[in-house]
């Protein structure tokens, strides 16, 4: 996925999952559907993590389209139901991006 162009909201999450995934899949399937059907979403990129780890990074528009995403309640209930059971840990880091630039040798 190409990143959108700046200024954009860039949630990154780390999560180190728990032993009992049972109904995960499913569920993390629902709730990426679910994101890209919201006003705001700009797109995600998986990266990769340590074994049991994943990391995600999120695109929003701004914090208005996020604030909406947070406060959606089927959104609310697969939160509990993660920080209840399916994550030992999770670390989310929200900023807006501002700019961006590289260089690619072709």
């Amino acid at each position: 996925m190409a990143r959108p162009e700046p200024p954009y909201i860039a949630v990154f999450i780390t999560s180190t999952l728990s032993d009992d995934l049972d109904g995960y899949d499913e569920l993390n399937d629902q709730m990426v559907k679910l994101s890209e059907e919201q006003p705001g979403y700009l797109g995600r990129e998986s990266l990769p993590g340590e074994a049991n780890e994943e990391r995600v990074v999120i695109y929003w528009a701004d914090q208005e389209s996020l604030k909406g995403w947070r406060l959606h309640p089927d959104h609310q209930v697969a939160m509990r139901a993660g920080r209840e059971r399916y994550y030992d840990s999770y670390d989310i880091r929200v900023t807006r991006v501002e700019r961006e630039y590289g260089f690619r040798r072709d």
